[in-house]
């Protein structure tokens, strides 16, 4: 299948699923569990949220799918997860073992992105996948991640 097929079949069964979700919850772990099993070079998918009131800031791990992590919180001034709550902005990193912020969660792990997830303007967590192949997230997949983050925002914002 190819992989612009394949990225729409599973856009469609996440825009299902953000109906189908009973919680925000509910839904972060749909989307990690979908993206894990749909797309082949995700490797590991989970969600880091900021946590509120922490002083300073620090991302706490969520849902994920795939391997324990060691980076169950993250303070934003550490890591490639820190760099893009920080600056509000995707990052993609094709090889990691190149990038001097990345935070060693498995010697496998060749690629990641990270796409912030915002509530009324402001980042409260972020999506985080990482790859064991490099340069896994071409524009296609930064629209997927990205599509993933705005629909997780969006749950949140409603229920505030």
């Amino acid at each position: 299948m190819p992989v612009t097929s394949r990225i729409e079949e599973v856009r469609s069964e996440i825009a299902e699923l953000t109906q189908a979700a009973p919680t925000t919850k509910d839904l972060m772990q749909g989307v990690c569990r979908l993206l894990h099993e749909r797309m082949l070079k995700y490797n590991w998918v989970g969600f880091y949220m900021l946590e509120p009131g922490a002083r300073p800031p620090v991302l706490v791990l969520g849902a994920f799918v795939g391997a324990m992590t060691p980076h169950t919180r993250i303070p934003l001034n550490q890591g490639i997860c820190g760099a893009a709550a920080s600056s509000g902005k995707t990052v993609v990193v094709d090889d990691v073992s190149k990038d001097p912020r990345y935070l060693a969660c498995s010697l496998e792990t060749k690629s990641e992105i990270v796409v912030p997830i915002f509530v009324k303007a402001n980042v409260v967590g972020e999506l985080d996948i990482d790859s064991h192949f490099p340069a896994a997230f071409g524009a296609e997949d930064q629209e997927l991640v990205t599509y993933c983050a705005k629909l997780v925002g969006s749950r949140l914002e409603k229920s505030e």
